[in-house]
């Protein structure tokens, strides 16, 4: 079952180099998941980046988790 957050996710070759974006904005996944894991707060990144929503940010972590089932990172043990 497909998680319907991802539907706010847009991979465009003509935005952004093709990178996971929120649709309708040049925001990467790995930016909001890169702020999230710096320890930024939902309401920080919300605050920071107006125009984005909850929903927004649900579903870069939903892309990240997605991603996370299809690549393996090394990670130090």
């Amino acid at each position: 079952m497909t998680n319907p957050l991802l539907e706010r996710i847009s991979i465009d070759p003509n935005v952004c180099f093709g990178k996971p974006c929120i649709k309708g904005t040049r925001i990467w996944v790995s930016l909001i998941l890169d702020l999230l894991a710096g320890g930024m707060t939902i309401k920080e990144i919300l605050e920071e980046y107006p125009h984005l929503t909850e929903e927004d940010i649900r579903a870069a972590i939903a892309y990240g988790a997605e991603m996370s089932r299809e690549r393996y990172v090394e990670v130090p043990a």
